[in-house]
C-alpha cells in the first residue's frame, strides 16, 4: 500500500488507505455492556502502517488551515492530537476528565453512553479567537465532544473542525455538532 506519506498526491488511494485503518480496528461485542459492539482503536496504534496513515490523513487535511491548536480530549485523543500538533508544529491542548488538571479549569459536564461525566481544560488555555481543531479517537452519541465544543466556545476559540478516526452515524452524534464542520476517517455501522 502506497501511504500518503510515500506517494505522490495523483497515485494515493485514499479509499484504500481508510479500508486499510478500518480493517485494523477491533471490535468487541457485548462489551462494557451486553448489546454494545466495542471499537477497540489500540491495534491502530499497534500497527506502524495503521498509526502512520492515521496522522498522515489529518496531517494532509489540516496543513494549510492555519490552524493554532490542537485540542484533544481525555484519553484517546491525546494519541492522535498530540501526533497532529507535533507534525503541524502548534500547541496541543488537553481536556481531562475532571480533576485531572493541576492549574484554574472551567469544567462542563454531560451525559455518555454509560453515564455522567465531566471535563475540564485549563482556564488559560487558548486565546481568545485562536483557531483550533477537536480531535477524538470514536464519536458515538456525541456528549463528549459536545462537552468539549462548550469549552473551546466558553474560552473563545474558533473551532474549524472536530475530527475522528471512527465514527458510530447511527448513534446520531452529529447531530449535536449540527453547526460544526465534522471530519472522520472511518464509519462503522450500528450501535
Amino acid at each position: 500500500m502506497k501511504s500518503i506519506t510515500s506517494a505522490s498526491a495523483e497515485n494515493y488511494d485514499y479509499q484504500k488507505s481508510c479500508e486499510y485503518i478500518k480493517s485494523k480496528v477491533r471490535s468487541i461485542p457485548d462489551w462494557p455492556i451486553k448489546g454494545v459492539i466495542f471499537r477497540d482503536i489500540t491495534t491502530l496504534l499497534q500497527d506502524p502502517a495503521a498509526h502512520r496513515e492515521i496522522a498522515a490523513i489529518f496531517y494532509s487535511r489540516y496543513t494549510d488551515k492555519n490552524i493554532d491548536k490542537i485540542v484533544g480530549i481525555d484519553a484517546r485523543g491525546f494519541l492522535f492530537g498530540s501526533v497532529l500538533a507535533y507534525k503541524l508544529d502548534i500547541g496541543f491542548i488537553p481536556i481531562r476528565k475532571k480533576g485531572k488538571l493541576p492549574y484554574k479549569t472551567i469544567s462542563e459536564s454531560y451525559t455518555l453512553e454509560y453515564g455522567q461525566e465531566t471535563i475540564e481544560i485549563h482556564e488559560d488555555a487558548l486565546t481568545r479567537g485562536e483557531r483550533v481543531v477537536v480531535i477524538d479517537d470514536l464519536m458515538a452519541t456525541g456528549g463528549t465532544i459536545g462537552a468539549a465544543v462548550n469549552l473551546v466556545e466558553k474560552l473563545g476559540g474558533d473551532i474549524i473542525e472536530c475530527a475522528f478516526v471512527v465514527e458510530l452515524p447511527d448513534l446520531k452524534g452529529r447531530e449535536k455538532l449540527a453547526d460544526r464542520n465534522v471530519f472522520s476517517i472511518i464509519e462503522f455501522e450500528g450501535d
